[in-house]
Parts: structure tokens; C-alpha cells; sequence
């Protein structure tokens, strides 16, 4: 969170050069062509044409009507801008909250909404005090009307009230509105925005819905709250949530909530990592058996001798060691839902005789010659290629048949990039309670890193990764690229980011070559790598006022590597006057 101030805070227009330009905001604008994504820090966004987005609202209000449209844009404006809240405060971090307050029309300008002139700002963080007059110039949704309709009787730049409202509601921790009183569409200039408190305004009326804060505001509520799908409960709570908003994460989810209300067998086919096991679950708590038991069995980890035992039970004398009758799987899962994963390495018997539990309900046990009833519902997940395997003989033609009747894929998280911002929000929060940390977050290279790995262990290895990087950042500070990948060199980060005069520029980054005369001079003078070392890390952290995050990102290190060479060239100091 900013500094706050002890006292009110003025801005007018002759003092606007006085804060931080936009360069800090445009280092996290990247574009990834070859993928077709574009990123403002670790949310994906879209670029869109002024006529599309002219023929889209105007598609909408022909569609609900003027008044319908107005709420809805509102709305999303208003979500748009307690996210973007989010991310003024992480880019900003220490700095005023005026510093912080003035990135709001910035990023709204840098996404090509139009460009804000600073008229008056009054604000007090302590008492929550708010006053403020904008000018916005060239606004884009002024054009889309003027061009679709012609001239409007009253404003129509509802989605940028709508932001403005929730980036300093987000902000200033309270509601703060903001109306429209001038707009270039009525034949105004410039649209002229007047941001007050509920208070302020003295209403009389309950504001809109659309403005009512986001639950994520900062001090509106606790934790934030993630696009989660399925009902967790149970001792599964936060552990078995599904996390996504990608489109292939979106498929999957609707495919679950018509198999959910079923009995229909469903077989969840995916790489190692995906979440299989995850998915399962969520369609178990959605279904009509969520009361019942949910036993997951790993079909690879059973001894081949003993699966049949463990899945169907069996009766006493069976075989040697059998002492006992016990139940198996499929009678424990009863008035519930098995989950068998790894289906794929079950072996012919078991195959057959799990062909005839899911056509005839009906299992035997190891040894017996009754037939038990069994009311189970089965899901199945496997990471191999079923058809192949019939073909090899390895497989029931007939079983596959049976469970391919509703099968649901899980893409692996190189498909669903969008959701890996969410997910390491998802795990960052679970393991900084578990292991009692309190990093603040991950580092600009840490993210950009994270969004183009392709991730081969998929979600299973991006949780180790969020763990690993946890336990090994200092804590209050930010997990670095050196603290979630251990290997000598990271994975390379390409794509553009935008540049001096608006050019997209290669965002990999090109270690400075020191001058040949440089080197040869360092060699003739005798000078030692260690003096070379020392000097540059002294000259960093000079450089960065003793920010020792800061001078870590200058060399080209993470914190914790930055740190090990201070501290033991302090111990060797130490070292050198005991000795003396």
C-alpha cells in the first residue's frame, strides 16, 4: 500500500509534470505475436479496433436498450478499475498514494480510452476525503457514439465512469463516485468527469449495484476471492478448488456441469500434472452423491497380484495372507464416486471384471462365488493414449468403448496460460499460511518467466515451483526467477514490450558488453575478479539508494544471491581482523 499522507494532498494542472511518467507502467505491457497474447502484467488483454468497439456497443444498446447497456458497461468499468488499483499499487509500491493515484489515467489512456488532463485533485487517506476534476480528451466511447448515432442528449462515457469510480474506490478505501457533467458527445470539448464521496454527492438514493465495492478492494474486505467453480466441502475446501478463466479451463467446466447432475461414467484424459484427480473431485461436489464418500485409487501404484483384491475385496482364505474378508474399493465407494486413475495399467483380468461392474453394478470378491450389488458412481483418468493400447492388445476394445462415453479433457497449462496468473495468486496464498511466510508477491522477471515456460509437469509443477520459491525468499519480499528455478539457467523470456516513442521493442534482455579497452586495462592494472565483483556491487547498491531488491535486478541476480555475496564478504572481513 502507498505511504499515506498526514495531511490533504493538492494536485492542479500546472503540477501534473511533477509525477512519475509512464515509463514504469509501459515495462509491463508485453506482446507475445507468435502466441497471439498481449499481457499488462500478468493479465492478458486485447487489442480492438475503434470500429469494432463502436458496432459492438452499438449492437448492445439495440439489443437491452440505452439504460441496460449504461449499467452493464458501468460495471465493467468499475471491475476494471479496482483491478487495475491492484496493479498501481504493486508497480508504485512506497511511493505517495498521489504517485499511485495518477497511474488510473494513465493505464486508461495507455489502453486507448483517451488521454486525461488533470484539472484539481484534493485527497485526504486519513479521513477519506476526495475531490477531484478530470478533462478526458479524444475519448473513444464519445466517438462510438457520435459516429453510430450522432449527438447524445446526456452522457455516454459510462464505462470510464465506471473505471474512474473503481480504481479510486479501490485506492482510497471507500466509495468514491464519479459523474460524467460534461461530455463531447452532447458537443462538449472534452468530457469532464467530477469524482466525489458518497457523502460529497449528498444523494438521496442508494447508489447503483455497479458501484458497490468489488470484494477484492483492498480494505472492503479480507482475502480475494479467485474464479473459482464447484461447491468445496468437506475436508477438501481450498484444497480441491478447480482455478481458472482460461478458454479450455471454461470447456472443461461446462462439459462437468452437464455430466454433474448424472451417473453418466466420465473419463478424464490429460498429461501428468493437469489436475485430473482435481477435476474429479469438483464433479463429485457437484453431483447428487456430494453427501457420499469420494475414493481415489492409483491403479499404477497397486501391486499387479493385489489390484483385483483392492479394488473388488476379498473373502477370507482367498489366497495366503488373506486372514480376513474386507471390502474393496468399489464397496467403500458406496452411495458415492470412485475414482480409478491411471486406468491405462490395469491389467486384462481387472479389465474385465471392471467391464461388468459398470454395465451390471455388480462385483465379486476375490475368492467368493456371490455377486454383490454395488451403487458406486466410476470415474476414470488416465495420461495415455487408450486407442493406441486396443490396438496393441493391452486393452479392452469393449471397456474402452464403455468409458469413452463421456470423456473430458484437461489441456495442459501450456494451452491455458491465462489461468497461470490465477493459479499462482491459488498457491502463493496456500503456502505463505502453510509455512507462515510473508512474501509480498513475485518479481516483474518472475512472472514474464512463469507466463512463457511451458511447463512439462504442468499444475503439479508449478505448485512445487510457488512452494520452492516461498520457502526460499526472505520474507516481506518478493519471490524471484532464483527462487522458482534451480536450474543454472532459466527458461529464456521472449516478446516485445513497448518502447521510446511507442515502438515495439524485443523484451529479451541483452547483457551490456563492456568495452574491450575496459578489460584490457583491468588485466594490465592486475586488478583481481573479486575487487571487479566487489566494486560493481558496491557501485549498485550505491546506485539504488541501499534497495538491495533494486541493486539485485541492476547485476542481473535475485535478492537472496545478492545478499550470500554481501554476507560472505562480510564474513571474510570478520575473518581477516580475528586473524589479525
Amino acid at each position: 500500500m502507498p505511504e499515506t499522507e498526514s495531511h490533504a494532498t493538492r494536485l492542479s494542472v500546472g503540477e501534473v509534470q511533477q509525477h512519475p511518467d509512464i515509463g514504469d507502467l509501459m515495462e509491463r505491457l508485453r506482446f507475445t505475436p507468435s502466441e497471439g497474447r498481449v499481457w499488462v502484467n500478468d493479465k492478458r488483454s486485447l487489442l480492438l479496433r475503434a470500429t469494432a468497439f463502436s458496432a459492438l456497443r452499438h449492437s448492445f444498446i439495440d439489443s437491452l436498450g440505452m439504460d441496460q447497456v449504461r449499467g452493464v458497461l458501468a460495471r465493467v468499468g468499475y471491475g476494471e478499475g479496482t483491478q487495475d488499483a491492484e496493479l498501481a499499487r504493486e508497480v508504485r509500491t512506497g511511493r505517495s498514494f498521489m504517485d499511485t493515484l495518477m497511474m488510473g489515467p494513465q493505464i486508461h489512456g495507455l489502453t486507448g480510452f483517451g488521454w486525461t488532463e488533470v484539472v484539481e485533485i484534493e485527497a485526504n487517506v486519513e479521513t477519506g476525503e476526495f475531490y477531484s476534476n478530470f478533462l478526458v480528451h479524444d475519448s473513444i466511447e464519445a466517438d462510438a457514439q457520435i459516429n453510430t448515432t450522432g449527438r447524445s442528449a446526456e452522457p455516454v462515457c459510462w464505462m470510464q465512469r465506471g473505471y474512474a469510480s473503481g480504481y479510486v474506490s479501490a485506492l482510497l478505501g471507500r466509495p468514491v463516485i464519479f459523474e460524467e457533467v460534461e461530455c463531447r458527445a452532447m458537443g462538449h470539448t472534452a468530457c469532464r468527469l467530477i469524482g466525489k464521496t458518497i457523502e460529497s454527492w449528498q444523494r438521496e438514493k442508494a447508489e447503483p449495484p455497479y458501484f458497490r465495492p468489488s470484494p477484492f478492494v483492498n480494505r472492503f474486505s479480507g482475502e480475494p476471492q479467485l474464479p473459482t467453480r464447484g461447491k468445496p466441502s468437506g475436508r477438501e475446501g481450498l484444497e480441491s478448488e478447480v482455478v481458472g478463466i482460461s478458454a479450455g479451463f471454461g470447456s472443461a467446466m461446462d462439459l462437468l456441469d452437464k455430466a454433474a447432475p448424472t451417473d453418466v461414467t466420465v473419463l478424464f484424459l490429460g498429461e501428468t500434472g493437469v489436475g485430473k484427480e482435481v477435476f474429479a473431485r469438483s464433479l463429485h461436489r457437484l453431483g447428487p452423491r456430494a453427501e457420499g464418500p469420494f475414493i481415489a485409487v492409483n491403479c499404477a501404484a497397486l501391486p499387479e497380484q493385489l489390484l483385483e483384491a483392492e479394488l473388488f475385496g476379498v473373502v477370507k482364505g482367498a489366497y495366503t495372507g488373506a486372514s480376513q474378508s474386507r471390502p474393496g474399493r468399489f464397496e467403500r465407494a458406496s452411495g458415492g464416486t470412485l475414482f480409478l486413475d491411471e486406468i491405462g495399467t490395469l491389467n486384462l483380468a481387472a479389465q474385465a471384471k471392471l467391464l461388468r461392474a459398470l454395465q451390471e453394478r455388480v462385483i465379486e470378491r476375490v475368492g467368493d462365488t456371490q455377486s454383490r450389488r454395488v451403487n458406486v458412481r466410476v470415474m476414470a483418468a488416465t495420461n495415455v493414449d487408450l486407442r493406441a493400447a486396443v490396438r496393441d492388445g493391452e486393452f479392452r476394445e469393449d471397456l474402452y468403448f464403455r468409458l469413452t462415453t463421456f470423456p473430458v479433457r484437461i489441456p495442459p497449462l501450456r494451452e491455458r496460460r491465462d489461468d497461470i496468473p490465477l493459479l499462482v495468486e491459488h498457491f502463493m496464498r496456500r503456502y505463505a499460511k502453510r509455512h507462515g511466510s510473508r512474501v509480498t508477491g513475485f518479481t516483474e522477471r518472475a512472472v514474464e518467466a512463469m507466463l512463457r515456460y511451458d511447463f512439462p509437469g504442468n499444475i503439479r509443477e508449478l505448485e512445487n515451483m510457488i512452494e520452492r520459491g516461498i520457502l526460499l525468499a526472505a520474507q516481506r519480499e518478493a519471490v524471484d526467477l532464483g527462487d522458482l528455478f534451480f536450474e543454472d539457467q532459466p527458461p529464456p523470456t521472449t516478446g516485445y514490450a513497448v518502447g521510446a516513442g511507442g515502438r515495439l521493442s524485443d523484451r529479451t534482455p541483452q547483457p551490456a558488453e563492456v568495452p574491450p579497452t575496459v578489460v584490457q586495462d583491468l588485466v594490465a592494472s592486475g586488478t583481481t575478479l573479486e575487487v571487479v565483483e566487489n566494486q560493481l556491487i558496491d557501485a549498485a547498491v550505491q546506485a539504488a539508494g541501499g534497495n538491495l531488491s533494486e541493486a539485485a535486478r541492476r547485476l542481473g541476480l535475485s535478492r537472496r544471491q545478492l545478499s550470500y555475496r554481501l554476507d560472505k564478504r562480510a564474513g571474510a572481513t570478520d575473518q581477516h581482523s580475528s586473524d589479525r
